[in-house]
């Protein structure tokens, strides 16, 4: 399995999910939209879709013979997560910051 940002370092996979973000999107709108900005197949285009749907980005919806693509919120929790992780610990690293300027500024002005 790839792990959530390998998925989402590709170019062409970023794309999509921005095409889909905004709303769903059948297959073939995709695939003329990736096709003209990056130049790859609709295989190509829909070897990437797979990704994205295995990997919990994107979710499917067959309408018919198409199939309509949306964004799956799940599948950016891990994501999510993850920048928790990394607000905590600088915005803990921020506060101490903060109050070392406070610290400076009053020191300065008590002289």
């Amino acid at each position: 399995m790839m792990h959530a940002f390998d998925i989402l370092s590709d170019p062409v996979r970023r794309r999509t999910l921005e095409l889909i973000s905004q709303k769903e999107h059948a297959s073939g709108e995709i695939v003329m939209v990736i096709q003209a900005e990056f130049g790859i197949s609709q295989s190509a285009v829909s070897q990437h879709l797979r990704i994205l749907r295995d990997a919990g980005f994107a979710k499917v919806r067959k309408e018919g013979a198409k199939r309509c693509y949306s964004i799956d919120p799940a599948g950016f929790e891990d994501v999510q997560t993850w920048l928790d992780q990394l607000r905590r610990y600088w915005g803990s690293k921020m506060e101490s910051l903060a109050t070392e300027v406070e610290r400076g500024k009053r020191s300065l002005t008590a002289k």
